[in-house]
């Protein structure tokens, strides 16, 4: 077993069932002895604090001290995070009626907000107007206010967020990530290293 090699990677946030915590829920584990792979998988990390659903902050040491417990001799490189969140998503899940209602309800707010926000945009630096003199600039006849220009900004406006957004190349299995997709990749990013730092805060505390 001296010479054996456990490799261990841990990604910065993963999920669990709750108690008990398996290493091979939580971890990816290679071994080049199989038995002892599948031996360390189903070990059990020492998971008191979960109470629930939530989020929990753990340390890749006390997967390390689990492992060295049963093969002291093994030798363990980490390849991923030093400290990871364990979240515990609720059991019992939302009816489908209401997973589609809430769905509803973003769409809407999101909708109807974009939509105010467009329009405080062009009212602030009126659009209308400067649509207005351009009509009149290239034609000599006043504007209606509804003309090949408004027609075009609308159409442009929607057009632009389509594509900005790549709702077009979503057929593409190989397309690159939405901006929103990035942005809330950066968020869970974000939150996730706020708990950890203050996890460790809080344990440099009581220590």
């Amino acid at each position: 077993m001296a010479n054996e090699t456990l490799y261990l990677k841990v990604d910065k946030n993963v999920q669990a069932q709750g108690r008990p915590v398996r290493i091979g829920e939580i971890a990816t584990v290679s071994c080049s002895t199989k038995s002892v792979e599948s031996r360390i998988k189903v070990m059990t990390i020492p998971s008191d604090v979960i109470r629930g659903p939530g989020r929990y902050v753990f340390s890749v040491f006390d997967i390390i001290e689990t492992v060295q417990k049963e093969f002291p001799n093994l030798e363990i490189n980490n390849l991923g995070e030093a400290d990871f969140v364990i979240t515990v998503e609720k059991e019992n899940a939302a009816s489908e009626l209401l997973s589609w209602g809430k769905t509803l309800l973003v769409c809407l707010l999101s909708f109807f907000g974009a939509a105010f926000s467009i329009m405080a945009f062009n009212n602030d630096i009126s659009v209308d107007k400067l649509f207005g003199h351009l009509y009149e600039m290239f034609t000599g006849t006043p504007s209606d206010g509804f003309t090949l220009l408004e027609i075009s900004y609308s159409v442009g406006v929607g057009l632009g967020i389509l594509i900005f957004f790549h709702h077009f190349a979503r057929k593409n299995n190989k397309s690159d990530p939405t901006p929103l997709e990035v942005e809330m990749r950066t968020y869970e990013d974000e939150v996730d290293t706020t708990l950890i730092e203050s996890g460790n805060r809080r344990e440099e505390s009581q220590g």
